[in-house]
């Protein structure tokens, strides 16, 4: 079987559904040391509820960028066990995919990264620069004790990184075809409206907070926040979540609590977003209490050395193929991802990993096809960006 399958089938077996590692992170580190990776564990969290992160790096034998493999080891709940086909965490073959939680996202990446970076260190043991592994337990939770962690851990250091490649699931159709070169900011709120609580016979007597924000959250949802720019799409709001009254159809509410989401692009700040929501609901003379919380702030890598390297490596895997080789295009399209904190200290920051169109669901595969392709891919980049130049 293909050494990225096997591994891969490994890290499927471990249970870490997010923020437990499994035993993921030790396994990889088994499999970098011998390559000559210097492995450093960094927990971080309280106690009872710590996060595994890895930092591993591998000292070239000459001066040339530092490129960072980066990703996360947990995997979101299985949801229902019964709806799945397969056991979640048994790894199962079925048409031609390998099932199991975890598979898209983002094990595969990890496994073809591992190997990857075995076959490029073997065939090029004295290669330039650093190559490196910046892997966390906690992005699919909080996101509050992993790479963040680790990213101002570096920086206190002085760490300076060049490049990274983050593993996430970004293909849509065919593995190849999406890069993601950048990310929108995320910034989240809970609107509070107060009110005065009452009998819906006597609603002179009350004060609806429902009736009351509505207008408001009519012109929220109808503001154009910005208009894009070439990288990035405008900046949306949604409402996620609205909650109010006590569950019996005779009582006015005293209060009404909103939760929303502005995608942002680099065209916004949050602060700019935050005082244009105070502008609304003080127009519409709405009583509130108001959280913000910032998930992360957009970034963007333009064109550059990492992407060139990325896109030649994928004309290079699917040159034979029978409708041509794949042009991969840069997108910033979709969520978060840890990409937002290693932009903090990383001036190329991209993701690339298998089709993502099962991430997060039931029955969630990958094409077992795509799975030593992807591995190759992650190696050819590693040869273009470290093993030029290297001493023979």
């Amino acid at each position: 079987m293909d050494a990225t399958l096997r591994l891969l089938e490994q890290l499927i077996a471990r249970a870490s559904v997010t923020p437990d590692d499994a035993g993921c992170q030790a396994l990889i580190a088994q499999r970098l040391e011998p390559l000559g990776f210097v492995c450093e564990h960094l927990p971080f969290g309280p106690d009872g509820c710590r996060v595994d992160n890895l930092w591993a790096v591998r000292t070239g034998a000459g001066p040339g960028p530092t490129l960072v493999l980066a990703g996360h080891t947990d995997v979101v709940p299985t949801g229902p066990i019964d709806q799945w086909r397969s056991a979640p965490f048994v790894p199962t073959y079925r048409d031609g995919n390998l099932y199991g939680r975890g598979t898209a996202d983002m094990k595969t990446s990890l496994a073809a990264m591992v190997v990857a970076a075995e076959e490029f260190v073997e065939a090029n043991p004295r290669h330039v620069g650093r190559l490196a592994f910046l892997l966390t337990s906690d992005e699919e939770g909080p996101s509050v004790d992993g790479t963040v962690r680790v990213v101002d851990a570096l920086q206190a250091r002085g760490e300076t990184l060049d490049c990274c490649i983050v593993g996430e699931p970004t293909c849509v159709k065919t593995l190849g075809d999406t890069i993601k070169n950048g990310r929108r900011g995320s910034l989240s709120a809970r609107l509070t409206v107060v009110g005065v609580q009452g009998h819906v016979a006597y609603p002179h007597l009350a004060r609806n907070p429902i009736h009351v924000a509505a207008p408001a959250l009519a012109e929220l949802a109808a503001t154009r926040w910005d208009a894009g720019n070439d990288h990035f799409p405008p900046t949306s709001f949604q409402i996620s979540n609205i909650h109010a009254g006590t569950g019996a159809t005779n009582v006015i509410p005293g209060e009404a609590v909103i939760d929303f989401n502005f995608r942002f692009s680099t065209e916004s700040t949050p602060e700019q977003l935050q005082r244009r929501v105070a502008e609304i609901l003080q127009r519409h003379g709405v009583e509130h209490r108001i959280a913000w919380t910032l998930g992360g702030s957009p970034f963007l890598t333009r064109p550059g050395t990492l992407s060139a390297a990325l896109v030649q490596a994928i004309r290079d895997e699917t040159e034979g193929d029978a409708g041509g080789p794949v042009s991969a295009e840069l997108s910033t399209t979709g969520g978060t991802s840890d990409g937002r904190f290693i932009s903090r200290i990383c001036p190329q920051v991209v993701e690339f990993g298998p089709v993502n169109a099962t991430i997060h669901k039931i029955d969630e595969h990958v094409s077992v096809a795509a799975v030593p392709r992807l591995k190759n891919i992650y190696r050819i980049t590693m040869e273009r960006l470290l093993a030029s130049g290297s001493p023979s």
